[in-house]
């Protein structure tokens, strides 16, 4: 009995500790790691986007700043929705945000002008749309167009939309541009913390502001996303 007693027990720890092992969080790479990855970026502003895993859609984001005395954070754990598949754009439709560091274009929406950027504000219209008909020469670009879009294009995003009130271009498959990589990867509000996107990086209307009026041309912005233990 002591024996069958001294088994069961056994388990039972067994058990106990792979559940604890699974459950416990991925370990987090150092500030001092990631200032040094910042370093070779060719930047000294850094939006870094993470998930916990390749498939989760439900993220965070902080921006790191560089200055005299070394990198600081400036914003902080804004929680953000992702691509309903997660992490690791391949192609175009694949529900994906990309994974990587890129440079940010310009802010757009058909909100009034925040007073607070420093970066371009292009005001949108009706009139206004992103191509993602992979057999358009006009794939992944912005087109202000007055005609039929639908006759015009096989696909596109109307970029006057209350997702886009505020909005701003990140630069994913722009140079070159390769039909069916994907396109119209943005930073905009979300529908709902719940709710994921198609492959953009979405976030409240609040905390997107916040992220707009930091975002500073003259220090060379780039977002990066990455896994949190990911460097």
């Amino acid at each position: 009995m002591k024996i069958k007693r001294y088994l069961q027990l056994s388990l039972l720890l067994m058990l106990i500790l792979t559940e604890t092992a699974a459950a416990s969080p991925l370990p987090y790479p150092s500030h001092q790691a990631l200032f040094q990855k910042f370093d070779q970026l060719n930047t000294e502003q850094v939006i870094r986007v993470t998930v916990d895993h390749m498939k989760d859609f439900q993220g965070k984001l902080s921006v790191f700043e560089k200055g005299d005395g070394g990198w600081t954070v400036i914003l902080s754990n804004i929680p953000v929705v992702l691509g309903k598949n997660g992490i690791g754009k391949q192609k175009e439709g694949d529900g994906k945000t990309p994974l990587g560091t890129y440079t940010l274009g310009p802010a757009f929406g058909y909100g009034q002008e925040p007073p607070d950027l420093k970066v371009d504000y292009a005001p949108v219209t009706e009139q206004d749309y992103w191509i993602d008909d992979v057999n358009s020469a006009d794939y992944n670009t912005w087109v202000n167009f007055s005609g039929n879009a639908d006759e015009a294009w096989n696909s596109y995003e109307k970029l006057y939309t209350p997702l886009y009130k505020y909005a701003m271009v990140i630069n994913y498959n722009v140079s070159p541009i390769i039909p069916g990589k994907g396109s119209a990867i943005f930073l905009h509000i979300w529908r709902s913390s719940a709710k994921p996107t198609n492959g953009c990086i979405a976030l409240s209307e609040p905390n997107l502001l916040k992220v707009l009026s930091v975002v500073d041309p003259s220090k060379s912005p780039k977002v990066r996303i990455s896994l949190s233990s990911s460097i």
